[in-house]
């Protein structure tokens, strides 16, 4: 009994073994991961080491022959990933990029599925599996070229925009092609537009109950589930939302995938939206990763070697196509010659949802075996070669360099989250400094922990998120990478350090204000990087110097300038053990104690002394 347990986990334990090498070893090597589960899966795979397991009984243990438990494991992969993409969409982004998205992203998409479907309803592939391929192949992959981007830190490039705005387009149309799909196959060559009525209908009403629930229930529950400030409860809670979206549209006939895009888009506008991208981004990475591992396992070295003249042409034929129509339609999007040149070496390759598409479609007798079979080595050998043609396209952008223009530039980034002041804590010490901010036009965005707070504070229409500050993916997905500065206002010192450790990690070249409990504690955070510490009890006592200054008579000029040189030696006595040649922590101990005896010498006495010198 224990060896059938053990056999049953087999799977599991490969897949996680091969995480483990293959994550790290492609981040050192600076290599998509999904390049990685790809090939791992044609290794241990039925076409790797598979077809020697028979001959060879000990390779069976790191074979991975239960293909269908894994698709389950990969159909979540994708579901999570739409999820996301849901969650990640907003109407700002949208009307920010809505020439890209709705210009360059429908002109590309269209006219490659045009072309490519010409092309193979020309070769005699039936009209259905001609128009199903054609579309599948004018997809791009989202799941390598924005890791692609973001490694080589040009999302915010010109190219990096295009790109990102043709693969939200792509990402928004495959949801009503999967529908398509799923009604074609329904059909089974009865009345079409019968079938497509009810369908639709069917469709109509699981949404409809989908929108409902999600708008009366999600955020309630969230809102529960914040207050208990418990991490475990709240990933429960958005597994429990995108497994059960996931199953509704499943049992009503929709794809699982749609229901969990549909349950992203109900949580993107909520307070929540940017803790549930923190908490499920590992569980999309790894789930696509048994996805990709899935698709490696499809893929039968074989066939590459029986016609790899074959393969490689239309592979190239591919890019050639979806490159020459991006070249194509930049002209009258405005967007320069060397811009379109390397986005279209980015979309030019397939993308995963090929696999969905076809893949479905095949199991439906939608696409014959052997194209769908040739489709998506096409696709994987096309994907393969995009961290190439990232490389390639980077030279390009750089020559290019100082000639861009055109409109593609004057294009902003999605969200217009750059520059933006990231507040850590919107208590009462975080709301001040916001209006502050807002007073001086300065864009902000606010984290805090408390979620009967933040639902206030997006009821007065303030840029609030709930979620944990010292969340490095949090900070991320707030944009720290182009954050104008970070402000630390936390009541718990212990909280304060864990956010300014873990911005300081992800930037080292932030400006970072944190709020310090006393000068022992500022001490502390200057030496964890911060560029300004602020204790509370100095700066209490440096206002009740100014105030009772003001009453006695002092003018307000010299009283300012005598607050602001006092707070300037507080600051350097606190930075002096920077330099200190002792022990942190007795440096630590002796700035503290200097720095709290001259806060307790009488305020009065210690703010006239400049005044004498001056006068």
């Amino acid at each position: 009994m224990p060896d059938v347990h053990a056999g049953s986990y087999k799977e599991a334990i490969l897949f996680l073994v091969t995480a483990g090498v293959v994550v790290p070893l492609f981040h050192r090597l600076r290599i998509s991961p999904v390049l990685g589960f790809i090939g791992a899966g044609a290794l241990l795979g039925p076409f790797g080491l598979g077809r020697l397991a028979d001959e060879f009984r000990w390779l069976s243990l790191f074979t991975i022959g239960n293909r269908t438990e894994i698709a389950h494991l990969a159909e979540f992969g994708v579901i999570f990933l739409m999820f996301m993409i849901g969650v990640e969409l907003s109407w700002e982004r949208l009307r920010t990029l809505r020439r890209l998205v709705f210009g360059l992203g429908s002109i590309q998409v269209i006219c490659s599925a045009l072309v490519i479907g010409a092309i193979l309803f020309g070769l005699k592939v039936p009209l259905a599996g001609a128009v199903i391929v054609g579309i599948a192949l004018a997809l791009s992959s989202t799941a390598v070229v924005l890791p692609v981007l973001a490694e080589q830190k040009r999302l915010n490039t010109p190219a990096g925009r295009a790109s990102f705005a043709v693969l939200l387009f792509q990402d928004l149309a495959v949801a009503p092609v999967l529908f398509a799909i799923a009604v074609a196959g329904r059909s089974d060559g009865a009345d079409m537009g019968l079938a497509l009525a009810l369908a639709l209908g069917q469709a109509a009403v699981a949404l409809v109950l989908i929108v409902v629930a999600g708008r009366l229930a999600l955020r309630p529950l969230f809102h529960l589930v914040a207050r208990t400030k418990s991490t475990e409860l709240f990933m429960a809670a958005c597994l429990l939302v995108i497994v059960a979206t996931a199953l509704t549209a499943a049992a009503s006939g929709l794809s699982m995938t749609l229901g969990a895009f549909v349950a992203g888009l109900l949580l993107a506008e909520t307070e929540y939206r940017r803790a549930i991208e923190a908490t499920i981004d590992p569980f999309k990475g790894l789930l696509l990763g048994v996805f990709f591992v899935s698709v490696g396992m499809s893929l039968d070295p074989a066939q590459l070697w029986a016609a790899p003249g074959a393969i490689l042409g239309l592979s190239l034929g591919l890019l050639l196509i979806k490159g020459v129509i991006v070249l194509m339609a930049a002209p009258a999007l405005r967007i320069s010659r060397p811009v379109a040149l390397e986005t279209a070496m980015l979309l030019g390759p397939g993308g995963e949802f090929a696999f969905v598409l076809i893949g479905g479609a095949m199991a439906t007798g939608l696409v014959p075996e052997a194209v769908g079979g040739a489709a998506l080595i096409v696709t994987t050998v096309t994907m393969i070669a995009i961290p190439g043609l990232a490389a390639l396209g980077r030279r390009i952008g750089r020559r290019a360099a100082g000639a861009q223009s055109g409109r593609a530039r004057a294009e902003p980034p999605p969200d217009k989250l750059q520059n933006r002041v990231i507040i850590a804590g919107y208590g009462r010490v975080g709301r001040q400094v916001g209006e502050m901010l807002a007073r001086h036009k300065i864009p902000y965005i606010a984290l805090d922990m408390d979620a009967a707070r933040v639902a206030e504070q997006r009821r007065l229409g303030n840029p609030v998120y709930f979620g944990d500050s010292s969340n490095t993916e949090l900070l991320r997905r707030c944009d720290i990478a182009t954050a104008r500065a970070l402000v630390v206002t936390l009541d718990n010192p212990r909280g304060v350090e864990a956010v300014v450790e873990a911005a300081r990690a992800e930037r080292p070249d932030l400006t970072i204000v944190a709020r310090a409990r006393d000068a022992r504690h500022a001490s502390a955070l200057y030496e964890l990087g911060v560029d300004d510490a602020v204790p509370e009890t100095i700066e209490a006592s440096l206002q009740l110097s100014e105030a009772v200054l003001v009453d006695v008579g002092v003018p307000m000029g010299l009283v300012i300038a005598s607050i602001h040189e006092r707070r300037d030696e507080y600051r350097a006595m606190l930075k002096r053990k920077e330099t200190d040649t002792r022990p942190v922590f007795r440096a630590r101990r002796t700035v503290g104690k200097q720095v709290e005896a001259a806060a307790r010498d009488g305020a009065a006495k210690d703010e006239t002394a400049p005044f004498g010198r001056r006068a």
